[in-house]
């Protein structure tokens, strides 16, 4: 029996004593994911967005009236969802509370989303500052970007990036603020980067996270950084 088939009768007998549960309400999970029916159906996914920001867009375009005026660093960025319900239930408990299962849901909803979009020669995850890193006990972006680099088939650069300097809290900082915070955040690994990355991240928001990171990548010699999120705020 090759692999493949052991692999998949495991899964099938898992399943069979461990039925998966819904991580949002409760309920049995629906084809062996940690997700029911109804819950996967008010996924809010990101269809209609601006190509170089994510941002949601109420019509179809290929860019919002921002990313016109003022391109940002950012080559484009493929957001799977839309930060909302039940992304807001998710996230947290995955980023602050050490629930890894619903990281793996979450790398799985943006590998779904993510069947058509250009590869890149590398991922390279959002790294977290070594003390913040101490603290918490594991790399939300890194746990992201792990699975999904797996599924997609697409190499994964764990130290292409690093974080250089420990920053405050971004949800704390209006806009203006969270770009001060992010400078001289970032530097590129040591190792070679490719000519094209995607940056992998959870949630984008006004955006100034992954603009000082692309920026840092742009100064080693890459050429085309894009972001691949889970969510975008609207």
């Amino acid at each position: 029996m090759d692999a493949s088939k052991v692999d998949r009768w495991r899964q099938a007998v898992r399943l069979w004593l461990l039925p998966s549960r819904c991580l949002v309400c409760g309920e049995r999970g629906d084809n062996g994911h940690d997700l029911c029916g109804n819950c996967a159906d008010s996924l809010p996914w990101n269809r209609c967005a601006c190509a170089r920001c994510g941002v949601p867009l109420p019509i179809s375009a290929e860019l919002c009236g921002a990313c016109l005026r003022r391109p940002p660093p950012l080559d484009g960025v493929h957001a799977a969802l839309v930060y909302g319900f039940p992304l807001d239930r998710l996230v947290p408990r995955f980023k602050f509370h050490g629930d890894l299962a619903a990281g793996r849901l979450l790398a799985r909803l943006m590998a779904d989303a993510l069947p058509a979009a250009p590869r890149p020669q590398a991922l390279v995850p959002v790294p977290l500052h070594p003390a913040r890193l101490r603290g918490r006990g594991y790399d939300q972006a890194l746990e992201l970007a792990r699975p999904l680099a797996r599924q997609l088939r697409i190499p994964l650069l764990a130290d292409g990036l690093r974080r250089v300097r420990d920053t405050a809290p971004q949800s704390e900082l209006d806009a203006g603020a969270r770009r001060r915070n992010l400078r001289g955040a970032f530097a590129a690994g040591s190792g070679p980067l490719p000519a094209h990355v995607a940056l992998v991240d959870d949630v984008m928001t006004t955006g100034a996270t992954l603009h000082a990171a692309a920026r840092a990548l742009r100064r080693a010699g890459v050429a085309r950084v894009e972001a691949w999120v889970c969510a975008r705020a609207p």
